[in-house]
C-alpha cells in the first residue's frame, strides 16, 4: 500500500534523526518546492479524545495534523498548538479514529442484482451488466462509507478488478483506505455468480489447485487469501480439510494472511489449525468451547463475528413475498446513493422471480426460525469470547442485500454492543482492531503521533452508547476536514439503469 510504504520511509528516517541529532542532513527543495510554501498545520482543540489504544479519554484534547500525519495527540501542554496553526474548537464534541469495515464486498451492490443465487434477477438486471456498472463507478460507495465515517475497508472477497480500488481509493479525497483479497476460493461455487472472463470464484477441486489459487493471488498482491468454507457432508470432510489445510500452508509460505468464512464450530477449528489469521463469520451452530477460544488466543485469530447481515435477506425476502415495500434504509446522514436505495425499493416486486421452494410459507417460517435461533448463538458466543479476552474486529459483509455500503456499521456496532460488549470495546473494534485485522495497523486505526489523520468527530460519547457514534459532524480523511453536510448523497449516474427495466415492472407474480 502507498501510505504504508511512506510510513515506513518516514519512521526510517525518525529514526536515523535521532541517532545522528545536530548533523541531520536533508534534501534542498528544488526552486519550484521552495516556492510553495507548507500548508499551515491542523489544530483540533477541545474534543474529548479516544484514541483507539484502550486508554482513557482525554479530556480538552489537542490533536496536531501536519499535513496528512498526526504530528501529536494528547492534552494541551503535552501538545502546544504553534503560532501558525489553523484552530478548529470542537469543545463539547468527541473524537475518535477513522471506523474500520474489516468486512465488505465492492462486487456487491446491497442487493439482488449482485447476489442472483438469492433472487434470479438476471431477467431484469443481467450479472454481468452489474459488475460492469460496479467495476467502472466504485465512487458512490466510497462516498457513501466516508459519509458514515468509514475511512477504511477490507474487501475480502471480490472479482480481480477489485486489487485496482487500492490504488485509485487511495488517490481519491472521498475515499477510505481499501485493502482487497481478489477472488475467494471454495469448494462451493455458486454458477450465478461466474463472470466468462473473470473469475470471482476459484474452485477448490483439490489441494494441488488451492496451492494454484493461492500462487495466482500472490502474483496479484493481494492483501490476504480467502476461504469460503462451507460445512461438508461427512463423507466427504477429511478431504476438505485437507484441501483448506493445503491453502492455508501455501499462502503461509508466500506470506498471505489467511482468511476464512466459516460459520460451524467443527469447521472453524480446523480453519484455525490450517493457519486462519481472520474469521469473518460468527459461530452459530453450537456454543463455542475452551478449545475454540484456547485456538483463537494462541495463534492471534481475529473474530470478526458479522451479525446483521442475514437480517437484510429476510427483509428482501419478506419484501419479494409480501409485495410490500421494504422499510426504509438507515441512514441517518443520507449517504447511500440514489441507485442503491432505487434498487432496494423494487425488492417488492420481483417475487414472481422467486423459485416456489423460496415462497413456501412453512419452508420461508421455518428458515426464519433457525435463523433466529442461530443468531442468537452468535450474539453468546461473542459475548463469551470477548470476555475471554479474543480479539474481535467490526466487519458487516456489506454489499450483501439490504447490508449497504456505509451506514450498515452503525447497525452492526449496536448489534455487538446488544450482544454485551461494552461500548469501548466495540469502539476499538472497529478502529484499532480492524486496523489490525487489514494489515494497516502500522498508519492507521488508533490517534497517535506518526499515523494518517483519519478521525471521526462526533456530537455525543460513544463510550456511553455507540449509537451516538451516528451523530456525526466530520470526518477527517488523511489530514482534510469534511463536514458531513459536505458529504451527503448526490445523483448517482447509475441510478439512471434503475429504470431501465419499466417494461417488467407490470408482470406480477404468477
Amino acid at each position: 500500500m502507498i501510505h504504508r510504504a511512506v510510513a515506513a520511509i518516514l519512521a526510517s528516517l525518525a529514526v536515523a534523526g535521532c541517532a545522528t541529532g545536530p548533523q541531520e542532513q536533508t534534501a534542498a527543495a528544488s526552486p519550484e518546492e521552495a516556492a510553495v510554501p507548507p500548508a499551515a498545520p491542523l489544530a483540533l482543540v477541545g474534543a474529548t479524545l479516544i484514541d483507539g489504544t484502550g486508554g482513557p479519554p482525554v479530556a480538552d484534547a489537542v490533536v496536531l495534523v501536519e499535513g496528512e500525519w498526526i504530528a501529536c495527540a494528547g492534552t494541551a501542554d503535552q501538545c502546544p498548538v504553534p503560532a501558525d496553526a489553523r484552530r478548529v474548537d470542537l469543545s463539547g464534541r468527541w473524537l475518535t479514529p477513522g471506523i474500520v469495515d474489516a468486512h465488505v464486498h465492492f462486487s456487491q451492490t446491497a442487493w439482488a442484482d449482485a447476489r442472483p443465487d438469492s433472487i434470479p434477477v438476471e431477467p431484469i438486471y443481467p450479472f454481468a451488466e452489474t459488475q460492469a456498472q460496479l467495476r467502472t463507478m466504485p465512487e458512490r460507495f466510497f462516498r457513501a462509507y466516508l459519509c458514515s465515517g468509514v475511512t477504511a475497508v477490507f474487501d475480502v472477497g471480490g472479482f480481480p478488478w477489485t486489487w485496482g480500488l487500492r490504488e485509485s481509493a487511495e488517490m481519491n479525497p472521498l475515499a477510505p483506505h481499501v485493502a482487497a483479497s481478489g477472488p475467494l476460493i471454495s469448494h462451493v461455487n455458486p454458477p450465478q455468480l461466474a463472470l466468462p472472463a473473470e473469475r470471482e470464484f476459484i474452485d477448490l477441486a483439490d489441494a494441488e489447485s488451492g496451492r494454484a489459487a493461492v500462487r495466482y493471488l500472490a502474483a496479484n498482491r493481494a492483501d490476504a487469501v480467502k476461504v469460503w468454507f462451507i460445512q461438508p457432508t461427512p463423507e466427504t470432510r477429511a478431504d476438505i480439510d485437507a484441501r483448506v489445510a493445503a491453502v492455508g500452508d501455501e499462502a503461509n509460505r508466500y506470506g498471505l494472511p489467511l482468511i476464512v468464512h466459516a460459520t460451524q464450530l467443527r469447521e472453524a477449528k480446523v480453519a484455525v489449525r490450517a493457519g486462519a489469521r481472520l474469521l469473518v463469520h460468527s459461530v452459530d451452530d453450537a456454543p463455542v468451547d475452551e478449545e475454540f477460544i484456547e485456538l483463537l488466543k494462541a495463534n492471534e485469530v481475529i473474530y470478526t463475528p458479522t451479525l446483521v447481515v442475514r437480517s437484510g435477506y429476510f427483509r428482501m425476502y419478506d419484501a419479494a413475498i409480501s409485495g410490500l415495500p421494504t422499510s426504509p434504509v438507515d441512514d441517518p446522514n443520507r449517504c447511500v446513493d440514489r441507485g442503491t436505495l432505487e434498487k432496494i425499493a423494487r425488492s417488492r416486486e420481483v417475487g414472481y422471480l422467486l423459485p416456489p421452494a423460496r415462497r413456501d410459507s412453512e419452508r420461508y417460517a421455518a428458515a426464519k426460525e433457525r435463523s433466529a435461533v442461530a443468531h442468537e448463538t452468535m450474539l453468546v458466543n461473542l459475548q463469551r469470547l470477548h470476555e475471554a479476552g479474543v480479539a474481535i474486529a467490526m466487519g458487516t459483509d456489506a454489499g450483501n442485500p439490504l447490508t449497504v455500503h456505509g451506514p450498515s456499521v452503525y447497525w452492526e456496532m449496536e448489534a455487538m454492543q446488544a450482544a454485551g460488549m461494552p461500548p469501548g470495546a466495540v469502539l476499538r473494534s472497529a478502529t484499532e482492531t480492524g486496523a489490525r485485522a487489514m494489515g494497516r495497523d502500522r498508519d492507521i486505526g488508533t490517534v497517535t503521533a506518526g499515523k494518517i489523520a483519519d478521525l471521526v468527530i462526533v456530537r455525543a460519547d460513544p463510550l456511553e452508547d455507540i449509537a451516538h457514534m451516528r451523530q456525526i459532524e466530520s470526518v477527517v480523511r488523511a489530514g482534510v476536514l469534511h463536514p458531513v453536510d459536505s458529504l451527503r448523497r448526490g445523483t448517482d449516474p447509475s441510478s439512471a439503469t434503475a429504470a431501465r427495466s419499466s417494461t417488467t415492472e407490470n408482470r406480477g407474480s404468477p
